[in-house]
Order: structure tokens, then C-alpha cells, then sequence
């Protein structure tokens, strides 16, 4: 590599670091007003708990075993 490069790249890390740091420090606490809409039930990451534990069911029936979720059986789905 030239010199001009490097000095370019380094300038370029440089950079990318500094708006980086500056992106990190414009998150803002939520507001306790907010805090009603974030406990909502759509804003859940798994989504329903019904349909996850009827996901579990049918992934633990496949798998002939249970995944510690406290069901018993075996592989034909019918506990």
C-alpha cells in the first residue's frame, strides 16, 4: 500500500469512529409516558404465549422428546 493510502483508510476509521460515538449518545431514556405503549402486547419479541407454547408442543412432538418444558410424551403428538 501507498502512504496516501493508509493516511485515507486511517481517516476513514477516524471517521466511522466518530459517527459511531455520536449515534451511540443520541438514545434517550423512555419517558414514563411511554411506558404504556411499550408494555402492549404486540411489542413482545415472542409474540403470543399461547402460540409459542403450541409451537413448543409441535416441535417437542417432532423431536420425540421433551425440551424441558414440562411435558411428557412421546412422538405422536397426542399428550
Amino acid at each position: 500500500m501507498t502512504m496516501m493510502t493508509r493516511i485515507v483508510l486511517r481517516l476513514a476509521a477516524v471517521a466511522a469512529l466518530a459517527a459511531g460515538a455520536t449515534g451511540c449518545s443520541a438514545i434517550t431514556p423512555v419517558q414514563a409516558w411511554e411506558k404504556g405503549t411499550l408494555a402492549k402486547t404486540e411489542m413482545l419479541m415472542e409474540g403470543d404465549g399461547l402460540e409459542a407454547r403450541f409451537n413448543e408442543h409441535i416441535y417437542n412432538s417432532r423431536e420425540a422428546a421433551s425440551g424441558g418444558s414440562g411435558v411428557g410424551g412421546g412422538g405422536c403428538g397426542c399428550n
